[in-house]
């Protein structure tokens, strides 16, 4: 990893700090997704499910930078397993976006959302195989998975061409996920964090704000950095300027010492 950019596998870089739009209305997305690009983010991660592609799309197209200049992010919905179901899905995608062509393109989960847990791994394979289909037309740049795990990087890793360039799953302070994340660190898969903050829920932790202050940072920026210190790719989102603009401010250093303590913090969300 240099200073700004970590590298996938297939030598494709990506912005070290992503800007998320999960739970970003399409109204709100065009302001949202304007604001990150005016204050430096050259890395937004949106997705079908999050029906603000359009929005997203047009911000990009309206700001002052070129299309090779952002990296665009978006997903295939969880729901939808199959070669050709992938295929027409991400026509969808590109043309909400009004793109020709995507930086990475994940599956945003090994299952539905409203059965996780199922085992959809013929249909993932196939979903794969589109994607490597789209990947070697040249029409994505890299090509990933959400929220899987071991075993389901496994069943591609065994039935499939390309490894996974990206692994993007919940990663905080107290949501290490040791094994997964050693398991992709084994097959060059760069992990993507989302939700760096625990959806907000570790800002007023006392301990996250004690060690905040010893640095004399914000406690966001403080679990940002921490993820960055782990060797993972941030994705925090903010619909306020200050937060973005703070968000992307973490050019500090935390000790080995703090390190550990944060390592053995309790997952606040359990």
């Amino acid at each position: 990893m240099n200073n700004a950019n970590f590298k996938f596998h297939n030598d494709v870089e990506i912005p070290k700090i992503g800007f998320g739009t999960w739970q970003i209305p399409n109204d709100e997305a065009f302001d949202s997704v304007t604001m990150a690009l005016k204050n430096g983010y050259t890395h937004i991660d949106t997705a079908l499910a999050y029906q603000n592609e359009e929005n997203v799309g047009k911000a990009i197209k309206a700001f002052d930078i070129s299309r090779e200049d952002v990296f665009i992010t978006s997903k295939l919905p969880a729901q939808i397993k199959g070669f050709e179901e992938t295929l027409k899905a991400f026509d969808e995608t590109i043309t909400n976006l009004d793109v020709d062509y995507l930086d990475l393109y994940l599956i945003h989960a090994p299952w539905p959302w409203d059965d996780m847990g199922k085992d959809c791994t013929e249909g993932n394979i196939q979903s794969w195989k589109a994607m490597e289909q789209l990947y070697n037309e040249g029409k994505i740049k890299a090509i990933g998975v959400s929220n899987f795990e071991i075993k389901d990087i496994q069943a591609l890793l065994d039935n499939c061409d390309i490894v996974p360039m990206a692994n993007q799953i919940p990663f905080y302070v107290g949501r290490d996920q040791e094994d997964l994340l050693a398991f992709c660190k084994e097959h060059n898969i760069v992990v993507e964090a989302y939700s760096p903050l625990a959806t907000g829920e570790l800002l007023n932790n006392d301990d996250i704000k004690t060690l905040a202050d010893k640095y004399e940072v914000t406690p966001a920026q403080l679990l940002i950095r921490y993820c960055l210190e782990r060797d993972t790719l941030p994705l925090p989102k903010s619909t306020h300027e200050e937060r973005i603009i703070q968000n992307k401010e973490v050019d500090f250093e935390i000790s080995e010492e703090d390190m550990k303590q944060l390592m053995q913090m309790e997952d606040v969300r359990k």
